[in-house]
């Protein structure tokens, strides 16, 4: 028993929960705007990413770090005609 509480708050401090496009999610602790985009599979796509309520330049991605409850919105551009 100790060893299961023990256990489970360990994974409970690497993992924290966000809002992603108004869904809430949960992701790794410590994750950068890049690293949430390559989490979530992203990375070659062209997007724009917010994170509460303010717009996160490309350049910024891997300096920009999400935080537990942060709000985070993606919008990515599809091509058509």
């Amino acid at each position: 028993m100790v060893t299961f509480v023990m256990i489970s708050l360990f994974i409970d401090t690497l993992i924290m929960e966000i809002e992603l496009n108004g869904e809430k999610m949960q992701v790794p602790t410590e994750i950068s705007a890049a690293g949430l985009i390559d989490h979530l599979k992203l990375a070659d796509k062209r997007l724009a990413l917010e994170v509460n309520q303010e717009i996160v330049p490309r350049s910024q991605y891997a300096e920009v770090m999400i935080k537990d409850n942060d709000t985070v919105e993606i919008v990515h551009a599809i091509g058509g005609g």
